[in-house]
């Protein structure tokens, strides 16, 4: 397989996985703030630094809005991983590689971009916002699906299995760091109501897994055991250490090349981060930072990039 075409199978499936989970993200934070006490201060602005996009934001924006906010997160051009922006090159990279994919998957592609181009208003705009994300998730379930039912479990699948489950596990993490940052800023204000199972509730929501973790930890839903749950579960699709093994065996599925920072992802993965505090989004930030030379690895392994 040629090079280029496996960086497009890669960047494909990242670029599918991240819309889906930006959706995931805008429309599980828009239910946070109508489920929490209006005593409780919880910006919008959060999820512009979970997503490391405050340079972005500020050269566009001044009000640090909720509709500014959704705006660059779902709709904005100029934001590289912006939902419209992330299909949009999913969608290029799908264009350049038709040969080796299903053929019903450019149809479908196509469709999900009409659609999104259409009625992005609905999402900026709180009153259909709910219904957009909501079809959006779908029609990138709907990809997903038709891959896993349609396509050869070849190099090509290989790199789309890298792709999506990096993009997973990172994305993973920012929803984790999303729940921590909501907890602290609600931990000083007085209420009647604890608002930590709302909090962690939304954060297994907006990964599927609500129903996973009541299978597994037959407990109730408490912040310790969520992150628990989203770190180290085995069997959950979109826990961390189940994206790192899905790593683990496409690699050693593809042509040989030594990736040195999976053994480091996974001591990270072994070791107990502690307390939900200031030191829980440095463990966070040190697996961000992990994710990150995979992707270099990757590159310098199997792509054309130089760095």
């Amino acid at each position: 397989m040629l090079s280029k075409v496996a960086e497009r199978m890669y960047w494909f499936s990242r670029y599918i996985e991240r819309a889906e989970n930006t959706a995931r993200m805008v429309g599980v934070y828009d239910n946070l703030l109508f489920d929490l006490p209006r005593s409780i201060n919880i910006s919008w602005f959060n999820l512009v630094v979970i997503n490391s996009s405050e340079d972005v934001f500020n050269a566009r924006y001044t009000v640090k809005d909720e509709k500014n906010v959704v705006k660059l997160l779902l709709a904005d051009s100029t934001n590289p991983n912006s939902m419209s922006s992330s299909l949009l090159m999913a969608r290029e990279n799908v264009r350049t590689s038709r040969d080796v994919l299903p053929l019903p998957l450019w149809e479908l592609i196509n469709e999900l971009c009409m659609y999104v181009s259409e009625h992005i208003r609905d999402g900026i705009n709180r009153t259909n916002r709910h219904g957009f994300l909501d079809n959006v998730i779908k029609g990138c379930q709907q990809i997903n699906g038709l891959l896993a039912d349609n396509m050869s479990k070849d190099a090509a699948w290989q790199f789309i299995r890298l792709g999506r489950n990096l993009e997973r596990a990172d994305m993973a993490s920012r929803i984790l760091d999303a729940g921590i940052t909501a907890q602290l800023s609600s931990s000083d204000v007085e209420q009647d109501l604890d608002p930590s199972q709302i909090i962690w509730g939304n954060v297994l929501r907006s990964c599927d897994g609500a129903m996973n973790y009541r299978r597994t930890m037959r407990a109730t839903v408490e912040g310790t055991r969520v992150c628990q749950f989203l770190l180290h579960d085995k069997h959950f699709p979109r826990s961390i250490t189940f994206c790192a093994d899905q790593i683990a065996a496409a690699v050693d599925l593809l042509p040989a090349c030594e990736i040195k920072e999976l053994a480091k992802l996974k001591t990270l993965l072994a070791g107990e981060p502690g307390e939900l505090d200031e030191s829980f989004s440095d463990y966070l930030n040190d697996l961000q930072l992990s994710f990150a030379n995979l992707h270099m690895q990757f590159g310098q392994c199997w792509f054309a990039l130089n760095g």
